[in-house]
This record gives C-alpha cells, sequence and structure tokens, in this order.
C-alpha cells in the first residue's frame, strides 16, 4: 500500500508541476481544489475513521501534543530570530509554517499509506483537536500581531471554528454515524476520502514554489529543520509520557513530522509577510517529508513504538 500510495503522491506532483508549467489549468485550480477537498473529501474521511475511536486517556495525549509542540516551536524560533536578527515578517511565516502542519491534507493520506487504516482515527484527533484549534486561535493571533490586523476575539475565533465544515463531519461522527454504516454509505464515503490523495497534491503540485532570495535560505533551512526534524524528535518522548499504544504513538510522531500547513502559508502570503518564504517553506517541505515521514516510520518501527 505504501509503494501505490507513493507512487500516486509522486505521479499527481509532477502532473500539477507539468501542468503548471503548461499553463493548462486556470490559475485558480489549486485553489478549487483545495476547497472541493475542505468541503468534500475531508469531511468524508472524517466520517468513516472518528466512528472507529475507542476513547481512552491516551487520546488526551494526542489531542495535547501539538499545543506542547506549539509552544516548543514558539520558543524555538523566537530564539533563533533574536540570535539571527531575522526580519518580523519572515518570523511570523515561521511561526505559522513551524507550528503549523499539514495534518489533514496531506497527513491523512500519508498516515495512512505507512500505518494503514486503522491509524486513521488517531490522526484525525491529532488534527481537529489540536492543529485545526490551533489554526484558529494562535493561527489568526500571529497573523493580526505581525499584519497590522485587529487581534481577533472570541466570538469572531468561535465563528470561524463553526464554519468549518470537517468540524461538523467531526461532530456527526462522535454522535450519529454508526461505526458500520449501511454499505452503500460506506462505500460512497470511502470513494471521496480516497480522492483526497491525488487532489491534494495535484493541487500542491500546480502551486509549488522554490525559487527564492538568497538571504531567506538561512530561515528557510531552520524552518525546515525544526517541523521536519525537531517537532517530531520532541513527539516521541511525549508519546512515552503519555504511555501511548504502539500504533497511537507512530500516528502522533507521524503527525507532528508533516510538512508546514498549505493554508498557514497562503494566510501568510495573503498578509504579504515575507510570501516567497512561506511558499518556498510549503514546497521545499512537501518534497523533502517524501523522504522524512518514510524514515521516521522505519525508525519507529525499530524502536518497537
Amino acid at each position: 500500500m505504501a509503494f501505490a500510495a507513493f507512487a500516486l503522491i509522486l505521479a499527481m506532483l509532477a502532473l500539477g508541476m507539468l501542468f503548471a508549467r503548461l499553463r493548462a489549468l486556470p490559475g485558480d485550480a489549486a485553489e478549487t481544489l483545495n476547497r472541493v477537498v475542505l468541503l468534500v473529501c475531508l469531511p468524508a474521511a472524517v466520517l468513516i475513521y472518528v466512528p472507529r475511536l475507542r476513547f481512552d486517556a491516551s487520546l488526551l495525549g494526542v489531542a495535547a501534543t501539538p499545543w506542547l509542540l506549539a509552544a516548543a516551536g514558539v520558543a524555538l524560533v523566537l530564539l533563533l530570530a533574536r540570535l539571527r536578527r531575522w526580519r518580523r515578517d519572515r518570523v511570523a511565516v515561521l511561526l505559522l509554517c513551524v507550528v503549523l502542519g499539514n495534518t489533514s491534507f496531506i497527513g491523512y493520506p500519508m498516515v495512512r499509506a505507512l500505518l494503514g487504516d486503522a491509524a486513521l482515527p488517531y490522526a484525525v484527533v491529532y488534527d481537529q483537536f489540536g492543529t485545526f484549534v490551533l489554526l484558529s486561535t494562535f493561527g489568526l493571533y500571529v497573523l493580526a500581531r505581525f499584519g497590522g490586523d485587529a487581534p481577533p476575539g472570541p466570538v469572531e475565533i468561535a465563528r470561524r471554528v463553526a464554519r468549518f465544515p470537517p468540524l461538523w463531519a467531526l461532530v456527526a461522527g462522535l454522535t450519529v454515524m454508526p461505526e458500520h454504516p449501511p454499505a452503500w454509505i460506506a462505500e460512497a464515503l470511502q470513494a471521496l476520502a480516497d480522492a483526497l490523495l491525488p487532489l491534494v497534491m495535484l493541487a500542491v503540485g500546480l502551486s509549488i514554489r522554490l525559487r527564492m532570495p538568497a538571504e531567506e535560505i538561512g530561515p528557510l533551512a531552520a524552518g525546515l529543520a525544526l517541523k521536519l526534524v525537531a517537532m517530531p524528535a520532541l513527539a516521541l518522548p511525549l508519546s512515552w509520557l503519555f504511555a501511548m499504544p504502539p500504533a497511537m504513538l507512530q500516528v502522533n510522531v507521524l503527525e507532528s513530522a508533516m510538512p508546514s500547513m498549505i493554508t498557514a502559508a497562503a494566510l501568510a502570503i495573503s498578509h504579504n509577510l515575507a510570501p516567497r518564504l512561506a511558499a518556498a517553506l510549503v514546497g521545499y517541505g512537501i518534497l523533502l517529508s517524501l523522504a522524512t515521514l518514510p524514515a521516521w516510520a522505519w525508525l519507529l518501527a525499530r524502536l518497537g513504538g
């Protein structure tokens, strides 16, 4: 399964880059594809996997890990920024792109490819109770703090959270959705969820940007090292601390190792916060993660986690 998934990832990524070079699709094609994933494929995946959750105390550790890593990520970025005297807009991009990982669009299919279907419910918990809420709170604060906007109040944050379609699916999955729905519903949801990986990677290929000025290489290298290496390295002892069973531990570390969130970079670009750095962190991060994620999976298997 992992080989087939990685072959599909590379093929769709290459197609997206080719289509972008040939201008074979409309300029907003990547945004449209991402909207389809957000409104259709991601809720379908949540509806499939959330009802399979078996709740225990360890799940609280999965939900808590992204918050604890966020605190560590902020401290490390601010320390490096002070030592290297980075510009404010670059610091803002690093705060967003180190703290916020692509734990749904890329996280779900990669966890499924590397660990199998049974691991997906844990990825949903990490993403929905961790990354998504962080985007809606911490992410909005960083944009307001560095982008000149007024900081969002509790009502505005609650409104944005409530408008998130996968959250509706999460509520339904936790309440009314059965673990074993009728076959025609299960098959339809699975088909929609399976479309997530090719659509996301095609959108990434269409929007990926790798060129950047020399003065931003330092922040780029630091951001990639923190996101792809330091965050999962910190997640591993946290997982042991929370006494997670092996499958849960593997998901917890892999989700922490996901590349930077595309949405976080897009928001930084829309606020004119170091747009080339934001695009490069996503582009290079996704490409490098095709090697680092299997490496983390291999290491976790050797450790018995």
